[in-house]
């Protein structure tokens, strides 16, 4: 069990950690100063620099962070799957469902995935680390006769990116979408696309 001072350290990274993630997807990576970021979530710069070593250390913590979540997710819900077009469709609902509950942190990572800096190399690789994941379930279904034949990496990347749109969608509509409503939107497209059962 923590003891309470172990719980506040906690509380005071968590909360610092946060503000930054917002701040990055609000301003740009390169735009969110440590003054800032410790201004807002009302600490000392010194806890900032307790907790994490510079700025980098929270993109880090950031990325590894919801890469995991979406990965392990994406984990448990397949493993109650029967088929690869179920897995899919699986995957698509979770996609969609973190891109809306944690918007900041896919803005900041699509932001920051192209260029040739170390943060972006990390975004990349991180990425095509979960999209391996997706080429798994597309190769499966092309194995047991229920996908059409494709280039595996270019269908499980157009998964990928067919939710990545969904962000777009939002900001379009500038308020809250229905998960649901954008999910069987997509679901149906995708579905008449991979199966040869539909």
């Amino acid at each position: 069990m923590r003891s309470k001072g172990e719980s506040e350290v906690n509380k005071t990274k968590r909360k610092i950690f946060n503000t930054a993630v917002k701040l990055f997807a609000e301003k740009g990576y390169d735009n969110a100063s440590t003054e800032e970021i410790t201004a807002i979530a009302g600490v000392a710069k010194g806890s900032l620099y307790y907790h994490f070593s510079k700025k980098e250390d929270i993109f880090d913590m950031m990325l590894k962070e919801g890469m995991d979540l979406l990965k392990n997710s994406v984990e448990i819900k397949t493993k109650k799957c029967n088929t690869a077009l179920d897995k899919v469709k699986a995957v698509i609902l979770i996609e969609i469902k973190v891109m809306f509950k944690y918007e900041d942190f896919v803005n900041v990572v699509l932001s920051q995935i192209w260029g040739s800096e170390e943060r972006s190399k990390k975004c990349r690789c991180a990425v095509f680390e979960y999209i391996k994941v997706l080429e798994g379930i597309v190769q499966e279904g092309i194995e047991n006769g229920e996908f059409y034949e494709s280039d595996v990496e270019a269908t499980a990347s157009a998964i990928f990116g067919v939710t990545v749109s969904s962000l777009l969608y939002r900001l379009k509509k500038n308020r809250e979408v229905d998960v649901e409503r954008v999910y069987k939107g997509f679901i149906d497209s995708v579905t008449r696309t991979l199966s040869k059962n539909t």
